[in-house]
């Protein structure tokens, strides 16, 4: 048998984590409403699918957009032959303008700052290359994204040291954090290059804010490493306070901006994972030259960028876009975190991303990481749901799950917290009387719930939760 490379059969994937493990069980046994209703549900992937039925209506209506409609056939030669690795203009333009607008209007972006990448996966390991040889490292506060040990290190032989926030002041970023990540690195003989941050946060869901992101810039100008914002959740900010990007920042502060660059996509704001939009900005001109030679690697086609452009160049559907999604967002959140309350289970205090961090801990047995795996598993095998473990994401303190809740309709959504409802009766009969442990009593007691918030909800991100008390029926 020939052998083939170090790296190829290396586990640097990071496949081998509970976060991977239950998208391999989800594969194996996916719910289907008809075909497969006892299959488990997928809430482990973080996708944006709530405003699809509103950008259908744009791609209808603009037909030319595609290269493979009769409109756009015109344009078919021209983009289908080769495309020169820097990108097309308009797409550069209108990725500039988007970026700006979702922050605001209060920055701008340069296109010629701009370099595509195969998705967000992409861009990190760009940045890294660029930025650190083997062996260097970056410091990632956690929880982190668990891909982020494929993305960053796999290929380019980084290493990643945890920066360690802890739920007792809601895993906010501290100098202390950074300043004790930063010394264990040199006691284990690591050079560190680079702070990762990602803002807003996967998996906490929510943002940084302006005081924790300039003392950031303070610390690694200090420390004269290389600052990474993951900003790819920006537009998915549906409630105050509203999103700070670094860009923002830089302009307010003294900084060496050569050490700032910023990772972005559009997968997640604009629910486009397929699309494979990635791009690294960069405020180094030597980053961005060595950048621009690796997207060949990974170029955006040229189809998608047509597309792209065309679409993000429509000025009155990228506001009311933007405003839509907002407004999916929160009123799924909403109704998401109100139904967990519900049947007694909280969540970390959120306004962004498409997931919740979930709080278990006074399930698990005792506060080890055997018993979050347990627990796990119970949830995946049993309850069928694909929810990730916080140990995946690096969280230290057993008992926080990360649950995505934007990546389905609502039917799935509610069969997904019917079971959740379930399952947690099950382990606290003494809340609800044996006989509401029935499925068919169950869904009918969830169904009016429902129905009794969505009706005393008015749908605004600055509407209040509705006072539902929780069903205190005892037996």
């Amino acid at each position: 048998m020939v052998a083939i490379s170090k790296i190829a059969t290396g586990d640097g994937h990071g496949e081998n984590s509970p976060y991977f493990d239950g998208w391999k069980a989800y594969e194996t046994n996916p719910f289907h409403p008809t075909d497969r209703p006892d299959g488990i549900i997928q809430m482990g992937l973080a996708e944006n699918q709530l405003c699809f039925n509103f950008i259908k209506k744009w791609v209808m209506k603009h037909p030319e957009a595609s290269l493979c409609s009769a409109q756009g056939v015109n344009k078919f030669k021209e983009t289908a032959l080769f495309q020169d690795y820097h990108g097309m203009p308009e797409f550069r333009q209108a990725v500039a303008k988007f970026m700006g607008k979702v922050r605001g209007g209060r920055v701008e972006f340069d296109p010629d700052r701009i370099v595509m990448s195969g998705g967000a996966t992409g861009a990190h390991e760009m940045v890294a290359f660029c930025l650190a040889d083997p062996g260097e490292a970056f410091l990632v506060p956690t929880p982190y994204y668990p891909g982020f040990d494929r993305d960053l290190r796999w290929r380019t032989g980084v290493e990643l040291v945890p920066v360690v926030c802890k739920s007792s002041n809601d895993f906010k970023i501290t100098t202390n954090a950074l300043e004790t990540a930063y010394e264990k690195a040199k006691e284990d003989n690591l050079k560190v290059k680079g702070l990762l941050v990602t803002n807003p946060s996967n998996p906490l869901g929510n943002i940084l804010d302006r005081d924790t992101l300039k003392g950031i810039v303070e610390f690694i100008n200090e420390k004269n490493i290389h600052l990474v914002g993951d900003e790819i959740y920006a537009a998915t900010v549906f409630m105050e306070p509203e999103f700070v990007s670094i860009s923002e920042i830089i302009e307010e502060v003294e900084c060496k901006r050569d050490l700032i660059h910023i990772v972005y996509s559009l997968s997640k704001d604009m629910g486009f994972p397929g699309f494979r939009v990635g791009l690294v900005y960069s405020y180094n001109d030597s980053v961005l030259s060595c950048a621009r030679k690796m997207s060949s690697f990974g170029l955006v086609s040229s189809q998608t960028q047509h597309l792209i452009a065309s679409m993000l160049s429509d000025d009155d559907f990228v506001d009311s876009f933007i405003v839509e999604s907002k407004e999916q967002l929160f009123r799924r959140h909403k109704y998401f975190t109100w139904s967990l309350s519900q049947v007694g289970i909280g969540s970390l205090k959120s306004n962004a991303g498409l997931f919740i961090w979930m709080d278990l801990r006074k399930l698990l047995k005792e506060k080890t990481l055997e018993a979050e795996m347990d627990l796990w598993r119970v949830i995946i095998n049993e309850v069928k749901l694909n929810v990730s473990p916080g140990s995946s994401f690096h969280c230290n303190e057993p008992g926080w799950f990360r649950v995505c809740f934007a990546n389905m309709d609502d039917h799935t959504m509610e069969v997904a917290l019917l079971r959740i409802r379930t399952f947690m009766l099950e382990h606290n009969k003494a809340m609800v009387p044996r006989k509401l442990c029935s499925q068919s009593s169950l869904k009918l007691s969830f169904s009016r719930r429902r129905d009794d918030f969505m009706s005393q909800s008015i749908m605004s991100p600055h509407s209040p939760l509705p006072q539902s008390p929780l069903v205190q029926a005892r037996t």
